[in-house]
């Protein structure tokens, strides 16, 4: 194993749910070894990457209502290429040269995961999106 990969494993968070059995596709183990960790570690930059996002769009996110919010964040990660793109480029990064062998293999099936796992995980932490008001 390369310094890179050994160094880039180093700092990935352990997620203890995340758990592996003898009967699991190699697809959803490499969901639970990789894909899950990564955008653990990353999730700062994906929430950052996603309110950039909203400015750029000239911040209409925050006239929306909570479930046209929830669209939002889901239309934009399936339908605008540019930014999907952005957002596998900031998990694929993270991976080893094993781990990206592996995605090669089957990137269509696991990008779909991966981008599912990210509006999700978006989805989840809606309250950061709120815009600060000024006093």
């Amino acid at each position: 194993m390369s310094d890179r990969s050994s160094i880039l494993l180093s700092i990935r968070p352990e997620i203890p749910s995340a758990k592996i059995t003898d009967g699991m596709s190699e697809n959803e183990r490499f969901q639970n070894l990789t894909l899950r960790p990564i955008l653990k570690l990353q999730n700062f930059m994906l929430v950052a990457v996603f309110k950039n996002y909203i400015a750029k769009h000239k911040n209409s996110f925050y006239e929306l209502t909570l479930e046209k919010r929830l669209d939002f964040i889901e239309n934009a990660i399936q339908k605008d290429i540019k930014f999907r793109n952005s957002l596998k480029g900031i998990v694929i990064g993270q991976f080893t040269l094993e781990e990206y062998e592996i995605y090669i293999k089957n990137s269509s099936a696991l990008n779909k995961r991966m981008m599912s796992m990210v509006v999700d995980r978006l989805k989840d932490q809606i309250q950061l999106f709120e815009q600060k008001v000024l006093v």
